[in-house]
């Protein structure tokens, strides 16, 4: 596998310096967030660990308990910090580190709703500044990826559900080919190297996705000094991107200090969209590319539940 190509450059000052800069497209800031309960969520530095790799007794300890019907959470809570040093430092599924980038970073996660809307507030501090911009486009990304059980890999392994061993820059990833995030139940084979290009019928696809079968995903992407960027997408039997997302993105800044609230209307909007409603609990991950990262030298979560108003689970967004 190559080593990424990096290009050093500055962070702009406006980015290092200003007190505080707000940058607003829809009035989601309207949202009272005192009182909402924060839910602390340590990301952490996954490396080349894949979903082929937690499944492999070879190479993951775990695996054999993973099999028997327990999840990455139940098993690793409380050892984050841990996993992203060894990772982080090359002594464990990075070929590639980073010199000085941070093992861990602290999420706070609020959620609240009202009749129409769901709203997430994700704030984080970023690492100390490396200069290396795999990225040049985007500063900072943070990634939520949302299920609603009808993807059972992500009930137990969170964002692992679609990282793969032969997606870009992973382990296994073939040359000349930029495989994206995708499910196994795309795809008509699997391997200890990933399910490759064995795509499923183009019918059978259509199926799974107007079945729900498959991950959603918003993203924010930011730039110091400039609003907020919403993607929405979601991901099948590959990554894509929904043309007119149904969800917006507000983000302030304070040195390396972000906060990021996004909106969603409660209502499936289509295709890639699943319906939000009380009773239900969803699957939820976050990730971070901090400081220009880009695809897997990001900081991610393991999976953590989410209901409306009440329920057992690990963030329950109130009604406002």
């Amino acid at each position: 596998m190559h080593s990424p190509h990096f290009q050093t450059a500055r962070w702009p000052l406006a980015g290092l310096f200003a007190l505080m800069t707000t940058f607003v497209s829809v009035p989601v800031w309207a949202i009272d967030w005192n009182g909402v309960p924060v839910t602390d969520v340590t990301l952490f530095y996954p490396g080349q660990s894949s979903l082929e790799w937690a499944m492999t007794e070879d190479d993951h300890s775990g695996a054999k308990k993973f099999r028997a019907g327990k999840d990455c959470f139940e098993c690793h809570d409380g050892e984050e910090k841990d996993i992203g040093a060894k990772i982080v430092s090359g002594k464990k599924l990075e070929p590639n580190p980073i010199a000085g980038k941070p093992g861990t970073l602290a999420l706070k996660v609020q959620a609240a709703h009202d009749a129409e809307r769901l709203y997430l507030r994700l704030s984080w501090t970023g690492g100390a500044t490396s200069g290396t911009h795999m990225d040049p486009k985007y500063a900072e990304r943070v990634t939520v990826m949302f299920d609603d059980g009808s993807v059972k890999e992500a009930s137990r392994a969170g964002c692992w559900a679609s990282c793969h061993d032969d997606a870009q820059g992973m382990a296994s990833a073939p040359e000349g080919k930029k495989i994206t995030k995708y499910l196994w139940g795309s795809r008509t084979k699997i391997t200890r190297q990933g399910g490759g290009e064995n795509f499923k019928a183009d019918a059978e696809l259509a199926q799974q996705l107007a079945g729900g079968q498959f991950l959603e995903f918003w993203q924010a992407r930011l730039n110091p000094g400039q609003p907020a960027e919403a993607v929405q997408g979601y991901v099948l039997e590959k990554r894509q991107t929904i043309s007119s997302p149904a969800v917006s993105a507000e983000a302030s800044q304070q040195g390396n200090a972000w906060t990021v609230v996004f909106s969603r209307p409660l209502q499936s909007g289509g295709a890639g969209q699943k319906a939000i409603v009380a009773g239900t609990t969803y699957s939820v991950g976050f990730a971070v590319h901090d400081d220009y990262a880009s695809h897997r030298f990001h900081h991610v979560s393991f999976g953590r539940t989410l209901v409306l108003d009440q329920g057992k689970a690990d963030i329950v967004a109130v009604k406002k």
